[in-house]
């Protein structure tokens, strides 16, 4: 890195934010697409080094550009697609609470006397024959106030 190139990217940290926008016009020739002062300065410097430089060769930026142009590649599948025999994968694939123990299981605790059972369903919680979306909704109808459902029935983390 040449002496001038230091100094012009050292001049960066110091330029306000419309100051950065103008010398991207400069640099770019183009109007600056943001005003977050970061990336202004970072793409600057390294748009500065790259002039001075040189930039990638055409064999990298057109192996950049076949990496950018997988836009089939997904990280997760849809909601709702079928997997067949009447389920979908956001049902196969749906992530497990790790403190709740698996479904058909019984919860016990002993309340005021007397024992609450809570059945844990596969989507839900079923209480005195009725079916509540989580264990807190079914603390609340249990004690008439609010209870986080975890810590009513001792599933804690660690527990």
């Amino acid at each position: 890195m040449t002496a001038d190139m230091a100094k012009q990217i050292h001049e960066l940290e110091d330029m306000t934010v419309g100051e950065l926008k103008r010398r991207w016009a400069e640099v770019f020739g183009e109007e600056a697409p943001n005003g977050h002062r970061r990336y202004l300065v970072k793409r600057l410097a390294w748009r500065i080094q790259a002039n001075a430089e040189g930039d990638i060769c055409e064999r990298a930026r057109r192996r950049a550009e076949e990496l950018a142009n997988d836009a089939d590649l997904r990280v997760r599948p849809p909601r709702a697609m079928p997997v067949g025999e009447g389920g979908t994968i956001s049902q196969v694939m749906s992530p497990h609470d790790t403190r709740l123990p698996m479904p058909g299981t019984v919860l016990t605790r002993q309340y005021k006397g007397g024992t609450v059972r809570v059945t844990v369903l596969e989507r839900g919680f079923e209480y005195a024959g009725e079916v509540y979306r989580s264990l807190t909704a079914v603390a609340r109808a249990i004690t008439g106030c609010h209870w986080n459902g975890y810590h009513f029935f001792g599933l804690r983390k660690g527990r």
